[in-house]
């Protein structure tokens, strides 16, 4: 188990009482206007955490898979699901290790699911590259892929060269390292975790080094969803790209 499993599976029952996940239906409208898709596409929801996009797009008649390393998440993300009276398919897996039994008509990877929630250890590029590739082989051609990931404009700004000296950031990869907490019946828990942090032109490059065509790169913080610029200090960037037909 490494940190971040360790730390959604303890985190997983206050996830929903969390502000960034209020804007659930808002999100999900732009989703559908943006891939227009037909009721009954096939949609990979990769880092799915507490189900709150997948269930909603359940509802919404889409066929979803929804894709976590934590088993406590996934346990919320049925709960949910059940109360929804809806049918998703839940399946625990590392998304850096995940290979899909079918292909999709699309897929989201959103709101820092997976995608660079990088191990200690482990090498950030490699890693999300990893991710990218994995999502790319479980789309069909000519299907889409819309993915959020944190801004690595916001931290440059943010932090101070004795962040660097301290180890809090590191100006080579962008990874941030910080302690994570939760509320447990025992008391408080915390664990020790790095997010990697990607600029815009280096997220077209990866998406593209995994056999993705890029579309559009936008703003993406969680709520504040729109086909608009990337601003500074947002703590998200949106890109949509697409699995080129002959791909």
């Amino acid at each position: 188990m490494n940190e971040w499993e360790r730390f959604f599976d303890g985190y997983a029952p206050q996830y929903m009482s969390e502000v960034f996940t209020k804007n659930t239906l808002a999100e999900i409208g732009f989703l559908e206007e943006l891939l227009q898709l037909p009721k009954g596409s096939s949609l990979l929801d990769m880092g799915c955490g507490a189900g709150r996009h997948s269930v909603e797009l359940a509802k919404r008649g889409y066929r979803m898979t929804g894709v976590d390393l934590s088993a406590g998440m996934l346990a919320e993300a049925r709960r949910a699901a059940e109360a929804a009276g809806v049918t998703v398919e839940w399946i625990q897996a590392d998304a850096t290790k995940f290979v899909s039994a079918k292909q999709f008509d699309a897929a989201v990877c959103l709101c820092e699911g997976a995608f660079g929630l990088v191990a200690m250890g482990d090498d950030s590029e490699s890693h999300d590259t990893a991710i990218l590739r994995n999502i790319f082989a479980a789309l069909k051609p000519g299907a889409r892929f819309v993915l959020t990931a944190l801004n690595g404009l916001r931290v440059i700004r943010q932090y101070s060269q004795d962040d660097v000296r301290a180890g809090r950031f590191d100006p080579l990869t962008l990874a941030e390292t910080h302690t994570m907490e939760w509320e447990t019946p025992a008391g408080k828990q915390t664990v020790t975790v790095r997010e990697k942090h990607h600029l815009p032109q280096e997220l077209v490059r990866l998406c593209g080094e995994a056999g993705f065509a890029v579309e559009h790169v936008w703003g993406g913080t969680a709520g504040n969803w729109g086909r608009r610029p990337v601003q500074l200090d947002e703590i998200e960037i949106m890109i949509v790209a697409r699995k080129l037909p002959n791909g």
